[in-house]
Parts: C-alpha cells; structure tokens; sequence
C-alpha cells in the first residue's frame, strides 16, 4: 500500500483594523516603534516530539510562530506517521483545518468518522470535542493554526480508544 502525504492548515481569522496614518508616517512610526518585517525561515525552530500525553503514535511538532500581541493565533506544522492521531480535545477559540495533500480522518464526539482530503476545509466550532488525524495507511503533515481564549489555545481529554479509532 503506498505512503499517502496530508497537510492541512487550521486557521483563525484575524481582523485587521486600519490604520490611518499616512504611509510614510506609518513607516517612521514603525520604525520608532522598533516594529519590523520578521521573516521566520523554515527549518530555523527545533522540532519536538508530540507528547503521549497528547497524541497516539508518532508526531512530530515543528513550530511556525507564536502568538505576539495583538494577534492570537499561533501556527506549527504536525506531522503525523501512519495511526497516529490526537487525543480529544477541544479549541476554547474554534479550529480551522485546510487539507493540502492526502488523506485524513476528523470526527467530533458523538458522529461519524470523516475523511478529508486535498483542498476540504474543516470548521471546528468552538468547544466543540474532536480528534483528527490518525488514517490508518497514510502519512499526514497538518499545518495547525489556532487562536486563543483568554490564553488558552485547547483543553486536551482522554485518548481516541483503538476502538473509537477502527469504527
């Protein structure tokens, strides 16, 4: 059986109020500020291995940015091997996830296991108990992007049983 690859992006929409500055004005203003373009290169975070406490199977975790304030959303990259998945969980702010290659599973409490595939986008509601990840043949990247509530980004609970997970 071929090794599938799946990446999805979860985002937060954020709200950009703006500004009404002049441009130039807004460039001193900027640099007075000491506010700059940051370019995070890829590859310059330390990759870390997705905690049992949290995940089934092997999971790495390489972190993109954190949230800096205003913003409130955080972004990593999590790269999932064949079974491996999420505990359920919970996002107090919501969860978006953008499938970009392969094929994955998400099922929320009560309902049936769902497959995503390239190009779906999954809303998860806030507070809404969910796993995702985890199919049983494939290899899997997401790219996780959540926001927080009152600085919490989940609320992790009991793992995903193999029970729950072979339905």
């Amino acid at each position: 059986m071929s090794m599938g690859l799946i990446s999805c992006a979860l985002g937060v929409v954020l709200a950009v109020q703006a500004s009404s500055m002049q441009p130039q004005a807004e460039d001193e203003a900027a640099t007075k500020k000491g506010r700059q373009v940051e370019i995070q290169r890829s590859g310059s975070q330390p990759s870390n291995k997705g905690p049992a406490e949290w995940f089934t199977g092997s999971v790495r975790i390489d972190p993109l940015f954190d949230a800096k304030p205003p913003a409130r959303a955080s972004a990593a990259t999590v790269t999932f091997e064949p079974g491996a998945r999420t505990a359920w969980h919970t996002h107090p702010a919501g969860q978006r996830l953008i499938v970009t290659a392969g094929a994955g599973w998400v099922q929320q409490w009560g309902g049936e296991i769902q497959e995503i595939r390239p190009g779906d986008v999954v809303s998860i509601p806030p507070g809404e108990k969910h796993w995702a990840w985890g199919h049983s043949d494939y290899r899997h990247d997401a790219h996780r992007h959540s926001g927080d509530c009152e600085r919490k980004v989940v609320d992790w609970m009991e793992h995903v049983t193999d029970q729950q997970y072979r339905r």
